[in-house]
């Protein structure tokens, strides 16, 4: 054990004697290692990053409602046809109804009207001061409870207000921070316009999380009851069976405590196959869309990154290990009378071959840890730059390390048997 950690310590100690000599070429060699690791320590950082920050926007809405869609981003991500999905009958207020009589799990039931398909966008006007069209939605008492968005100030409209159709509004934190929060104004109890009706304002929701910090207009929206949606739009409650295209229609629901979110999307399932007149080999002409559906999808998304990923870095890899395998075989040529000296002093083939093999894990490995920092650097300078959310796990280090290592050892093995089998005698020969 003692001789091998002192060929290891005079391999290692040869290894830095050669970059320090050959610091140009060493550099060359080790060029196309720290680019590949940079890029797979860098874009782990943001591609985890983002991760983590869309995991945590999904898990807001909820773990356990359901959105049930006409169609949405699951039958598109499933491969269907649009002429197909377009096909599929709208969803109506009656379907709501139906869910909230004939279902014994499930809790509370919202209506989103403008929600589910192209929105519904208006300004809103407070005074002299107007925003930017923005998302109108039309809800029921239980918008909030089911979106889980948390209120910010003041309160949600009540099912007294969505019966007599009031003129109230909550509205998203956009709208508020645009109209009121440069005054410091109250907004709760002033009347705004949205579009040419005047609300008066009773709520203001909170900022959602967005993914990867980044202002993605989810907060640009206001909410009504979708009664006084309708009487604004002139909506009428019609039967699923005459498929009369009316603006889009979202419904959520959300389970009674106890009962599992399968058993149910299961009850859901079965009343709304019922009111569609669907027989027991057709497929559901509706969507039921759960936090753990759009998680599968963004898995299914980030996995072929990250192997995009691997596969651009390999590349770069690949060039930094040819690299190697060339300087390799020139340095063996160069020192063939160093080697030839070694092996008539007693020198094994195993020591030479682990010596030049150690030379090309060091120098690959070195390429390792600088790609590392830059790597590093990078994802703290778009996080510092940007606000772009960043992660970095150990596991992406010891990744970096690794391919770094793997590819010295690989790319080197030729040189390194090549200089084992030298005869000694030919190579004190060498001039």
């Amino acid at each position: 054990m003692a001789i091998r950690w002192s060929l290891l310590a005079e391999v290692v100690t040869m290894a830095l004697d050669t970059v320090r000599g050959n610091k140009m070429r060493s550099g060359l060699t080790v060029l196309g290692v720290v680019i590949g690791v940079t890029s797979i320590v860098g874009m782990t950082a943001l591609v985890r990053g983002f991760d983590q920050s869309l995991r945590e926007m999904l898990r807001a809405i909820g773990p356990n409602t359901i959105f049930i869609q006409r169609f949405g981003v699951t039958s598109f991500a499933n491969g269907a046809e649009i002429k197909d999905l377009l096909k599929r009958p709208n969803l109506s207020i009656s379907d709501a109804r139906a869910l909230e009589e004939q279902t014994g799990t499930i809790e509370l039931v919202d209506i989103e009207l403008g929600a589910g398909g192209p929105p519904t966008q208006r300004r809103v006007f407070y005074r002299d001061m107007k925003t930017k069209p923005i998302v109108l939605l039309g809800a029921s008492e239980n918008f909030a409870a089911g979106t889980r968005i948390p209120i910010f100030g003041g309160r949600f409209f009540n099912g007294t207000e969505v019966q007599y159709r009031k003129n109230v509004v909550v509205l998203g934190n956009t709208p508020y921070q645009l109209l009121f929060a440069p005054s410091r104004a109250d907004p709760v109890g002033k009347t705004v316009r949205v579009g040419s009706e005047r609300f008066e304002v009773v709520g203001v929701f909170d900022k959602r999380p967005a993914a990867g910090g980044f202002n993605l207009g989810q907060d640009d929206f206001v909410v009504i009851p979708y009664t006084t949606y309708q009487r604004l739009f002139g909506l009428q409650v019609v039967r699923v069976a005459r498929n009369v295209s009316f603006l889009p229609i979202q419904i959520a629901v959300v389970p009674r405590d106890g009962v599992s979110q399968a058993t149910a999307m299961a009850d859901v399932e079965r009343v709304m196959r019922i009111r569609h007149g669907l027989k027991l080999d057709q497929p559901d002409d509706f969507d039921l869309v759960t936090q753990d559906a759009f998680l599968k999808l963004w898995d299914r998304v980030s996995q072929a990154t990250f192997f995009a990923l691997i596969v651009i870095s390999s590349i770069a890899l690949m060039v930094g290990g040819i690299g190697v395998m060339a300087i390799m075989s020139i340095s063996v040529t160069e020192r063939t009378r160093e080697i030839g000296v070694r092996k008539a002093l007693g020198a094994r083939r195993a020591e030479i071959l682990f010596q030049f093999l150690m030379e090309a894990a060091f120098l690959t490995s070195l390429g390792g840890v600088l790609g590392i920092v830059l790597g590093s650097s990078i994802g703290w300078a778009v996080h510092l730059i940007a606000g772009f959310p960043i992660s970095m796990p150990w596991w992406s280090f010891a990744l970096g390390i690794g391919f770094s290592a793997s590819v010295g050892i690989f790319f080197g093995m030729y040189p390194a048997v090549r200089a084992s089998r030298l005869d000694p005698i030919e190579a004190l020969r060498y001039e």
